[in-house]
């Protein structure tokens, strides 16, 4: 992949990577910090916060310390501590929490269960 390429579609810093709108990516993101997802994501995501976007769409494997919903999640999500989401969010498939909180207009549809004691996958545990 080119390196201009890589600089205006995946940006990251210290403690955070952000995937703009109008992006898709397969594969699988693993990061330290935040991950903010504005574009289109399919495989798996394991970070210590998630952040979606009105645009950003999901689908997968995700798994998260923190969430912060306004776009699209598909399929398995998990949240160890808390999910927020907006009324602009939804999720669809299997929701475990340790927390959860859905603005108006947010929506859950699948399975819900809480689970105050969650353990993630051990490939979400990352060592720099």
């Amino acid at each position: 992949m080119d390196s201009a390429v890589t600089e205006d579609v995946l940006k990251s810093d210290k403690d955070c990577l952000t995937l703009g709108e109008g992006v898709v990516f397969t594969g699988h993101i693993a990061a330290k910090g935040k991950v903010e997802i504005s574009g289109v994501v399919n495989g798996e995501i394991h970070s210590d916060e998630l952040w979606v976007g009105p645009s950003g769409i999901i689908t997968g494997k995700i798994q998260a310390r923190e969430m912060e919903i306004h776009g699209q999640l598909h399929e398995e999500v998990t949240c160890s501590e808390g999910i927020r989401i907006h009324s602009t969010g939804s999720v669809h498939g299997r929701l475990t929490y340790g927390e959860l909180q859905i603005n108006r207009g947010g929506r859950v549809a699948g399975s819900m269960s809480q689970d105050e004691k969650i353990s993630l996958n051990p490939r979400a545990t990352l060592t720099w």
